[in-house]
């Protein structure tokens, strides 16, 4: 899926560094066009880097309001007509593509029922790519589930889903926390990035994509990479890629797996213990991967499209188990050396909190030895 957005972004972010000239030829455009760009971030910040709408600010030969009017009218009383139908037997004097503009501006137009033809036209592009090749992330605020949230307040149960969805197959991993952070969103994408190449995936043909929200150290004011980013791209070789402010439908295959899992899990399940929920979550979630088939991808379950597309990688890829991010955060902290000094973990949260430039150095630190549940 293109998106003019994060490249934009990409060259606004190149041009401060290396200049216009340079970032102009770097990306095969005009140093008008990198100007232009860079001066709307400079004064609108991330929302400059939308598209701008090509629409005239003054139409001389609009239709008039009188036969605005007598459109309207006709239309409110015959809803069923359509726009060439009325030009011809009313003989209204524009064409019927205005008549339609017209329909469309007063709220006139009946609902169009080809939403199964988007679908089929999106779902053709995706099937074009690789598995891995981009990886959704995002996070799931969990205390407003009806079912869950006396469960979750009486056996202190995960407040935060971080969710990882592959693209192309559907492959989804899961970790949960008791809140959201920067720190606990870098050790997440560290445990599934380690899981997926000890199972054969090139990291370097992997493209994360995310919002600009907190958790990601981003906000809409952001100039400079953030941990996260630099995680991604210089300890692990992947790319990191940043949705355009609001446009959740970037993020839309995430989005989706968040609804089923509230359905399909959370609204249902009941838990007596800690241990309840983790074993539980893990088994879900297998059966999610391997066996709960997707009628938008021709009624396939992942591992079947895993072993269709990408016979190469390792299959147990799909069987990472969901996990406990407070205990990852805590094993990571107390493995640096900033941690020595402190006689527990109470003492260093309330002197450095999640420091994250101090634990997420340009180096990796193993997870895979993390015990699952």
């Amino acid at each position: 899926m293109k998106n003019p957005f994060d490249l934009r972004l990409k060259m606004v972010m190149y041009a401060k560094k290396y200049g216009n000239k340079p970032c102009a030829k770097v990306f095969s455009t005009t140093v008008k066009t990198v100007r232009k760009w860079r001066r709307l971030y400079e004064e609108k910040g991330l929302s400059g880097l939308k598209e701008e709408s090509r629409a005239p600010h003054n139409i001389p030969h609009k239709t008039s309001l009188e036969i605005e009017k007598r459109v309207v009218d006709l239309r409110t009383r015959l809803k069923t007509w359509g726009a060439e139908r009325l030009k011809r037997d009313f003989d209204i004097p524009c064409s019927h593509k205005a008549i339609q503009r017209i329909y469309k501006a007063y709220n006139l137009t009946r609902q169009r029922k080809k939403k199964h033809k988007t679908k089929n036209d999106l779902r053709k592009v995706k099937s074009k790519w690789e598995v891995f090749q981009q990886i959704g992330t995002d996070t799931k605020v969990l205390n407003d589930i009806p079912n869950y949230w006396p469960q979750m307040m009486s056996l202190d149960l995960p407040k935060v889903q971080y969710t990882a969805r592959d693209v192309r197959a559907g492959i989804q991993f899961l970790g949960y926390a008791k809140e959201s952070s920067l720190a606990h969103s870098i050790v997440f994408v560290e445990y599934v990035n380690q899981h997926l190449e000890s199972c054969g995936v090139n990291l370097r043909k992997v493209k994360w994509q995310s919002d600009n929200g907190p958790e990601y150290g981003l906000t809409c004011n952001t100039k400079n990479p953030s941990e996260f980013t630099l995680v991604l791209e210089e300890v692990y070789g992947c790319k990191h890629g940043r949705i355009p402010p609001g446009a959740h439908i970037y993020n839309s295959d995430t989005e989706t797996v968040h609804r089923l899992i509230e359905d399909e899990f959370f609204d249902l399940e009941t838990f007596d213990s800690k241990e309840s929920f983790w074993s539980k979550v893990t088994t879900h979630n297998l059966f999610f991967n391997e066996l709960r088939k997707n009628s938008y991808k021709d009624d396939k379950t992942p591992l079947e499209i895993l072993k269709e597309i990408a016979p190469h990688i390792n299959p147990e890829v799909t069987r990472l188990p969901p996990v406990d991010l407070d205990e990852l955060l805590a094993q990571k902290i107390s493995a640096c050396s900033n941690f020595s000094s402190f006689k527990s973990m109470s003492q260093f949260y309330e002197r450095w909190g999640y420091h994250v430039p101090s634990l997420f150095q340009k180096k990796r630190f193993n997870f895979l030895t993390f015990p699952s549940f």
